[in-house]
């Protein structure tokens, strides 16, 4: 993926897209943002810091095969996977959270989805992840639990 399509990839998902207040591409519960978005390349894991429009190393080396349990995930250029801080999402009930942090998710996924649709790249979200492992490699917190993944890369000729 190039960088260009990597950088328009990441700002529709969750960029900030109205710097005065810091709302972001996609809307969450209550404005909580409380998804954070990595990518998961061939040369490491990044946490994608949509305030600066950038990317932070996690881990310098590559993860993707982690990313899914399907094959194709450990040779596709971009999967990234969406870790929702459960301490802050709203809702009541860890049933309210989990759906808001569901929802939430949801929306930033299909930004990529559109996206991916305009620039002809094929894209999937998807859920068959060992969670377990992939948080451990992250190095997640206790209060943060990946809810998917998203898969990018170029169709089948």
């Amino acid at each position: 993926i190039p960088d260009q399509v990597l950088s328009n990839i990441l700002w529709a998902a969750y960029g900030v897209n109205r710097p005065g207040s810091g709302k972001r591409t996609a809307p969450s519960a209550m404005n909580k943002q409380e998804i954070d978005v990595f990518a998961a390349l061939d040369n490491g894991l990044y946490k994608y810091n949509a305030d600066r429009h950038s990317l932070e190393l996690v881990a310098a080396k590559d993860l993707r095969s982690l990313t899914g349990l399907q094959d194709f995930v450990k040779d596709a250029p971009l999967t990234m996977i969406y870790v929702a801080d459960m301490s802050s999402v709203a809702g009541e009930t860890r049933d309210d959270k989990l759906l808001m942090a569901g929802a939430d998710t949801g929306f930033i996924g299909e930004n990529v989805y559109l996206y991916c649709a305009s620039e002809g790249l094929a894209v999937v979200i998807r859920g068959y992840i060992d969670k377990g492992a992939l948080g451990k490699a992250m190095n997640l917190k206790e209060h943060q639990m990946i809810i998917l993944a998203q898969t990018v890369g170029y169709p089948d000729k």
